[in-house]
């Protein structure tokens, strides 16, 4: 059985700790692990290889973490652009044996109970073996209004409903047979291909033609046109509401998407008073809190209930409950052309990391960290000189037609206009201090002649 494991999804109702370019899926939430990792984990010993889907942006990330876990993925296929659950599906599955069991999972789910979990994957495999296409029910545990619903009748699926208002809600609770849609598949491949042929052959076929004009070197790399052809849809929508080989396996495994700052409180570990644990938070009088911090230290005083969520260029203050308004925010970002919806002041990039330390009129100063045997692009800029001062290791920096050694304490200057590129050869990192002057210093203002990263 294959694990099919899907990196889509910005997580914007929790910002400011998840953004564009460090989604929710890969911050490290829970004891220094981030869900996609606790993801590979808990599928590592149920599958015998595992097929990572994910947005360009975010493939390092991914190979980051998995070295991590000092294990490395066995299929990897990367989207230029996301086209929601059922093209990366069925790209995937158009890469393995068509008798091959697939296990869909997304890569930001957190599952308490692993014995729980095994049980109804192995159900599910074997229903998967008699043909079936299996969905994943997961027992409701209050009047959720932000999920899809499955109605059943023992392992028969009734209907899939919509996410419902409060009253709808309330009623599906009562009435004992209608689950938490989880967005977990589990199929042979051939047969959900066949299914999706049937109905919704514009998805079956473009991705057809996107993987046959695909880069394969090494991984899967779709190009960006043939992306974009796709038919954006839903795997609900394109094959799970429409097929007759619908089966649900109904579990209670402690399951949650993490999709808000209220669902993350739920599954953090608590003071005695209630609060998640943080270093870094002084509470006097305080009590059923959700204080996340990075840096700076947060005291409060007689209040309860509240989220607060620091991360150094952002401050979120929420009443619990309130929590999913936090996409509004994203949108009133997104609108007045800010780019903190999109980046942290840390960065990481395939090469290592950057952080911004100042950022104002007519200049920029960043720390950077390049990590052993890589480097930047070779690249220029339009609008800016830089500085470069190393602080540890040795870099290689090429400018024009030179290139020489920077060792700690050496610097050199690179004019605007200038071709250049920073390689680290060395056994450590190379953390320098990059100081960028000129009239726009933006992360756009980088022209790119070549890159190990084939990045535009």
């Amino acid at each position: 059985m294959t694990n099919i494991i899907l990196c889509g999804g910005s997580g914007t109702r929790l910002w400011p700790i998840s953004r564009t370019l460090m989604p929710k899926q890969f911050v490290k939430l829970f004891d220094n692990k981030s869900l996609f990792q606790l993801t590979v984990e808990r599928n590592n010993s149920v599958c015998d290889q595992q097929f990572v889907v994910s947005n360009t942006e975010h493939h390092f990330l991914a190979l980051d973490q998995l070295k991590e876990l000092h294990k490395t993925t066995d299929k990897y296929l990367l989207e230029p652009i996301g086209r929601n659950t059922a093209p990366a599906i069925t790209l995937a599955c158009m890469e393995l044996d068509p008798q091959e069991i697939v296990l869909i999972t997304p890569s930001d789910h957190f599952i308490k109970d692993q014995d729980a979990y095994l049980q109804v994957v192995t159900r599910a495999q074997e229903l998967a073996s008699c043909n079936y296409l299996v969905t994943f029910g997961i027992t409701p545990t209050f009047a959720e209004t932000g999920f899809g619903y499955i109605e059943s009748d023992g392992d028969e699926v009734i209907s899939f409903k919509e996410k419902p208002d409060v009253i709808t809600a309330q009623a599906y609770l009562s009435a004992g047979n209608y689950y938490w849609n989880s967005g977990m598949f589990c199929f042979k491949a051939g047969i959900f291909l066949d299914e999706l042929q049937k109905y919704s052959p514009g998805i079956y076929e473009s991705c057809k033609i996107a993987l046959a004009k695909a880069d394969t070197n090494g991984l899967t790399r779709i190009k960006h046109e043939d992306m974009i052809a796709i038919p954006e849809d839903s795997i609900d929508y394109a094959v799970m509401e429409k097929s007759d080989r619908i089966k649900v396996v109904r579990s209670n495994m402690g399951w949650s998407d993490v999709g808000s700052f209220d669902a993350l409180y739920e599954e953090l570990p608590k003071d005695a008073n209630g609060n998640t644990v943080c270093d870094k938070h002084i509470g006097i009088d305080s009590k059923n809190n959700l204080v996340l911090c990075d840096g700076r230290k947060i005291a409060t005083v007689d209040v309860e209930d509240l989220i607060i969520v620091d991360t150094g260029d952002a401050l979120l203050v929420s009443k619990k409950g309130s929590s999913q308004k936090v996409k509004k925010v994203v949108a009133a970002l997104k609108n007045c052309n800010s780019q903190m919806h999109n980046i942290h002041l840390t960065a990481h990039r395939p090469w290592g990391t950057y952080t911004v330390l100042e950022d104002s009129l007519g200049y920029k100063i960043k720390r950077v960290i390049v990590q052993p045997g890589q480097r930047l692009s070779l690249q220029k800029h339009f609008h800016r000189s830089e500085h470069w001062i190393v602080v540890s290791g040795t870099a290689t920096v090429t400018v024009g037609e030179k290139s020489m050694l920077i060792c700690p304490n050496e610097s050199t200057y690179i004019k605007m206009g200038e071709v250049h590129r920073l390689t680290n050869e060395g056994k450590i990192p190379v953390i320098l201090i990059e100081a960028q002057v000129g009239e726009y210093t933006g992360e756009d203002d980088i022209i790119r002649i070549s890159d190990d990263y084939t990045r535009g």
